[in-house]
């Protein structure tokens, strides 16, 4: 593929809002993980709830998309001039020619959630002041985005579970590439509701401690909340020269399970080596693998095989959710937030909560926070069903000096 300019990104996360407190958390080596204290939830875990989302309101021109996911998705919006950077592109380019791709898992469940209690008690009717399309429905993420940034190109909602938002970057890059668009607003916002937190928690996959991915006494997941976005546009004919680059994509469908992956971690090496190749990049050229690493038994062992049988154990690898949670449809836009980060100020981050890496894992596991150049980024994210993505970031495309 073509390399696509990251002109303006953001994140925000239990670690903060915005790229700042984001970096600092990152270079301290700290996490946001705290005990639950959820709405009605009375579970025995840990989370990375954001502070600030219930105060921040969506602009009343755009009242009826007002839910916990958008606001969550507006707090991030306003943050590292992200919609400064979009208007002028949309000025510079049209509305029409940039495009937005949105993942999410539940979108504004949490909404619909609350509606249930409120139902009335002779005929069991849903409040009427439920609006189901603008909020709890997955495409609510997606067509709130857009019209907050005032864009009207191509708008697609992706919900693959846990790589929702890291396909919204090979989506965007399918489009430019075809010449339908010019640029693309991507990213991904997923918000804490009842469902996850409780449907986990069914599933025996919550942890009753922060999350410990590669740990040896690795339980289970820690949930987080995150919003990120990102702005990417064709190569210019002069590129800044910090600029960072999205330069590989990787998909892949391993369909093994509903929610277990391959045991040999084979959608995973797929991916990978799809993103390698859009990228015409080898393994030796990836500086840090930013894992999936969900600190689950079962996952880490999965994804430790398909990394392995790509880079071996040559390449520093480590996963990031014992600092911001499992951020599930929002957690591969949040980690790419992270890759940029770790290239343009030089670090491979810590791996908060990972005490002992489980020696029966093979690959080469960064636990402690190193400060060195980093030039490539290969970020993973795999979610239920076998639904696998790979993005490998830069501070240069292959070839350039």
């Amino acid at each position: 593929m073509q390399p696509l300019l990251i002109s303006s990104f953001t994140a925000t996360s239990c670690l903060g809002s915005g790229l700042g407190p984001l970096l600092d958390a990152l270079l301290a080596s700290r996490s946001g993980l705290a005990p639950c204290r959820f709405e009605t939830v009375a579970l025995d875990t840990f989370v990375g709830e954001v502070e600030g989302v219930d105060a921040q309101p969506v602009p009343p021109s755009l009242a009826g998309f007002d839910c916990r996911n958008n606001r969550l998705a507006e707090l991030a919006m306003r943050k590292d001039g992200f919609l400064d950077a979009v208007a002028a592109a949309a000025n510079r380019l049209g509305p029409r020619r940039i495009g937005v791709f949105v993942g999410t898992s539940t979108s504004g469940i949490l909404e619909t959630e609350i509606a249930y209690r409120h139902r009335d008690p002779l005929t069991g009717a849903l409040p009427a002041s439920l609006d189901y399309r603008r909020t709890h429905n997955t495409f609510s993420a997606a067509e709130f985005t857009r019209e907050r940034l005032g864009l009207a190109g191509p708008c697609t909602a992706v919900s693959t579970a846990c790589s929702s938002s890291a396909k919204v970057f090979a989506i965007a890059a399918r489009m430019i590439g075809a010449g339908v668009i010019d640029a693309a607003v991507v990213g991904g916002v997923d918000s804490l509701c009842l469902t996850t937190l409780h449907g986990f928690d069914s599933l025996q996959l919550l942890s009753s401690q922060p999350c410990r991915p590669w740990d040896a006494g690795r339980d289970g997941i820690s949930i987080g909340e995150a919003g990120a976005y990102f702005l990417l546009e064709r190569a210019p004919d002069v590129a800044p020269a910090q600029a960072l680059w999205l330069l590989g994509t990787g998909d892949s469908s391993d369909a093994h399970h509903m929610s277990s992956p391959h045991p040999e971690g084979l959608g995973a090496k797929l991916a990978m080596e799809a993103a390698l190749a859009g990228a015409g990049l080898a393994p030796a050229d990836i500086d840090y693998v930013n894992l999936h690493g969900t600190a689950t038994p079962s996952n880490d062992v999965t994804e430790d095989k398909g990394v392995h049988a790509v880079f071996a154990n040559a390449v520093a690898c480590n996963s990031t959710k014992g600092a911001t949670g499992h951020a599930l449809g929002a957690a591969g836009a949040v980690e790419a937030a992270i890759a940029l980060l770790a290239i343009r100020h030089g670090f491979i981050p810590a791996s908060p909560g990972t005490r002992a890496p489980d020696p029966a894992l093979r690959v080469r596991y960064c636990s402690t926070l190193e400060r060195r150049p980093v030039a490539r980024v290969m970020s993973n994210s795999f979610g239920f069903g076998g639904s696998n993505c790979s993005l490998v970031f830069g501070s240069r495309p292959a070839g350039a000096p």
